[in-house]
This record gives C-alpha cells, sequence and structure tokens, in this order.
C-alpha cells in the first residue's frame, strides 16, 4: 500500500515547459486526501521550486538539490542538510580549472551562477526551453570562482556546467579518483552536479521515511533521470516516465507515460491506488 510519494520535478511531474498540469495536479490532491503523504525530490534549490507545486495542500516536504537539503513546506524551515567539505570544492576547481567549464553553487536554497551562464546557457548546452528557467532563478555573479572561493565551507553543493559529453565523463573520473567525499549526480546532459558524499535523493526519501514512520516497501518515487536511479531503486515503487532515460526504465517497476502526457496522473490513479 502507498503511503508515501516522491516526485521529481523537472520532465516527470512538470511539462515541458515548466508547468505543473490539472491533470496532475488533481492526481497528487486525491492521494493527498486518501491519507498519502507526498513530497518533493528535486535537483533544483529551494528557492527555485515552482510555486503551483509548493501551493499544493497537502504537499509536506522537499527534498532538494539532490537530496542535500529536506525542507519543511509550510514554514520554509530545513530540517535537514549537508555541507560539501571546503576540501572538496577547493578540489572541484582545482580538477576543472584547465577546461572550458562554468559553475553553479547553492546556497541555504539559493541558486547562484556565472554571468556567461545566464548570458547565454545554450552555449554552455542548455536547452531552449531551459534559457527562462536559468535566468530567472539563478543569482547573478559575475565572478563565479571568486563567489565559490569566498563561500567555500557554505556550499549546500555546486555544478558544473559544460557542452561535452566527453569531457563530463573525464572530469566525473578525475573528480572521484581525487576526493572521496561527495556525491555525483547528473539530472541534464550539461550539468555535473556535486554534494556530500551521503547526499542523494535515496538520502532524503530515507531521511522522511524514517521521520514519518513508513517503510520503504511502502514508498513509490517519480523520476526521469539519473539523479533520480537511487531513488527509483530504493522505493517499493519505482515508477519512471515514457520520457526517461533508457537506463532508468531499466531499473523501474514500472514505466509511465510521458511528463507531456500526465504520466505522473496515469500512474498514481491506474497503478499506485488500485
Amino acid at each position: 500500500m502507498v503511503k508515501l510519494i516522491a516526485l521529481d520535478l523537472d520532465r516527470t511531474t512538470l511539462t515541458s515547459d515548466g508547468h505543473l498540469s490539472e491533470a496532475n495536479k488533481r492526481a497528487l490532491s486525491g492521494a493527498i486526501k486518501r491519507g498519502v503523504h507526498v513530497c518533493i525530490a528535486s535537483g533544483r534549490a529551494f528557492d527555485t521550486l515552482p510555486e503551483e507545486v509548493l501551493n499544493v495542500q497537502g504537499i509536506e516536504y522537499a527534498i532538494t538539490s539532490n537530496g542535500a537539503s529536506v525542507y519543511r513546506i509550510a514554514d520554509r524551515k530545513c530540517i535537514k542538510s549537508y555541507i560539501l567539505k571546503p576540501q572538496s570544492v577547493d578540489n572541484v576547481l582545482s580538477v576543472c580549472k584547465q577546461y572550458p567549464v562554468t559553475y553553479e553553487a547553492f546556497i541555504r536554497g539559493c541558486a547562484y551562477a556565472a554571468k556567461e551562464y545566464i548570458d547565454n546557457p545554450v552555449k554552455y548546452g542548455a536547452t531552449e526551453n531551459a534559457i527562462q528557467y536559468v535566468r530567472s532563478t539563478r543569482i547573478l555573479k559575475e565572478d563565479i570562482i571568486q563567489f565559490i572561493n569566498e563561500h567555500r565551507s557554505e556550499l549546500d553543493c555546486m555544478d558544473v556546467v559544460l557542452d561535452d559529453d566527453i569531457l563530463k565523463r573525464k572530469i566525473i573520473d578525475e573528480l572521484y579518483e581525487s576526493d572521496k567525499d561527495i556525491y555525483i549526480t547528473s539530472s541534464v546532459k550539461q550539468l555535473i552536479e556535486i554534494s556530500y558524499k551521503d547526499a542523494g535523493k535515496r538520502s532524503g526519501v530515507q531521511y522522511l521515511a524514517g521521520l514519518l514512520g513508513i517503510d520503504r516497501k511502502d514508498i513509490a518515487a517519480f523520476g526521469d533521470a539519473d539523479n533520480d536511479i537511487d531513488m527509483i531503486q530504493f522505493a517499493g515503487y519505482g515508477v519512471v516516465m515514457g520520457n526517461a532515460t533508457e537506463h532508468l526504465k531499466s531499473i523501474a517497476d514500472y514505466v509511465t507515460k510521458s511528463n507531456d502526457e500526465d504520466g505522473v496522473a496515469y500512474a498514481i490513479e491506474n497503478i499506485l491506488l488500485n
């Protein structure tokens, strides 16, 4: 019996243009009325979460920044968090200094990005659909490296941004070889998302399950990308979207319709609650 639903947002619960459909909203509200706990489980920082999701009555918690921080939505209070070690921050900058990359930094739920990324997200691999999201949710920093250095002991997490799949794999391998205190994932092709080793969406879901007294077999998790893998594997019901990566589909319990076909609503109404 499903008692907790954990929802990835982008390309999962939200449509491709970043909105919550009426069908998904009705399905979530219906599940909540039946006593199911619903939480957000996103790579986004808390301050970048869409209000139309936060305003769904009964969604209680938000796992953010790929599990680096967990918030209680009612009072927007962070109830659990991990911080990158300063040495890890230094190491990321050292490994990447020779490569054509830029950065994003996240501190207490706020997202910061370099001017060059905000000015031209597509240059760094962002899709056209993501331009408005990047520009509307990031706080511009003229010198992002200086900003990161000044706040090296405060970062919830950080992203390396680049438009080169081969280089991306090389940097990930170098980071893991040089630092055992990090967790690395990727929600979209241009990002290497780095947080403390004990983070991850699974970590956040596991924490909330303990807080609410819910067994993992009674958890359903929805996702579409690599940063959802650990959560999908942990949940009793791992549900992935029709538009998900092939690897995620291969490890899922269920594959639902795509995010633009109200796949979350379809799975809740036809699989999970029946």
